[in-house]
């Protein structure tokens, strides 16, 4: 008896086994779809400035303006509705009962992922120019788009970057250790507006020195998506931070960085 009590101890448990394979999946998952997001993020730099990629914004034979709104719109108010429901805590509740919890983060990148694939590649162009401009000016719009994104990728650092894009989440599930909520803190940027993320993604989406309509259209329809999008993080943040975030609200402007006046 004691021998085949001393056998079975030395079979791997199954229920063990399959946790260890399902935080391994889980910890790949994650790592490639931040791999995806970090050749999407730079893909979209080169689409939205028209360099390095054969495609961009203004490439291409001009189609109808109403072709190009239907399609250039129908894409971006699906990627507007995608992070409108699935950023939202009550849906992220509800979805962490179909896939683990840690790879929920994962999961949402990966959506804005192929949704900015689909808009590359299915882009109408409408290369008319509205303006452009050549010279001192040009160069120097070309170097306030190049900080815009410099400015979107600073504020993830800022916050928490390897959580916003879900790495850090997968990670502590392979380690079986707790993650760590990201405290309320104010520091760099976010000490002068709000939401620079936002900012650095305007900058970038205006500051062009060659204006056509489709880049027009797609800066209008991403400042609105901006406008609307931040009313409802703003909810979800007084709800997560309370007095904190409201008080922060009070002082710190949401975009631009312009002093309030004092209020009594």
């Amino acid at each position: 008896m004691q021998t085949t009590n001393s056998s079975a101890a030395l079979v791997p448990d199954a229920s063990d086994s399959s946790e260890l394979l399902g935080r391994l999946a889980t910890l790949a998952y994650g790592g490639l779809v931040y791999a995806l997001f970090l050749g999407t993020f730079l893909a979209m730099i080169a689409f939205v400035s028209g360099v390095v990629l054969p495609k961009h914004m203004a490439s291409g034979v001009a189609v109808p303006v109403a072709e190009a709104l239907l399609v250039n719109g129908g894409i971006l108010a699906l990627f507007a509705v995608q992070h409108a429901i699935m950023a939202r805590p009550a849906f992220k509740r509800r979805w962490t009962r179909v896939i683990p919890a840690a790879a929920e983060r994962s999961t949402f990148v990966l959506a804005t992922c192929l949704i900015l694939i689909l808009l590359m590649w299915q882009w109408r162009p409408l290369p008319q120019t509205v303006w452009q401009v050549e010279g001192v000016f040009q160069g120097v719009l070309w170097a306030a788009s190049a900080a815009g994104f410099g400015i979107v990728l600073v504020s993830t650092f800022l916050i928490d970057h390897f959580a916003l894009f879900g790495l850090k989440q997968v990670v502590a599930r392979f380690r079986g250790v707790p993650m760590k909520q990201t405290p309320f803190v104010e520091r760099g940027f976010y000490r002068h507006v709000r939401h620079p993320l936002m900012t650095g993604f305007l900058i970038a989406f205006w500051c062009t020195p060659h204006m056509t309509l489709g880049h027009l259209v797609f800066a209008l329809l991403c400042t609105g998506y901006i406008a609307l999008g931040l009313l409802l993080e703003e909810r979800d943040l007084i709800a997560a931070h309370g007095d904190d975030y409201r008080d922060y609200k009070r002082r710190v402007p949401s975009i631009l960085p312009f002093p309030r006046r004092a209020r009594a």
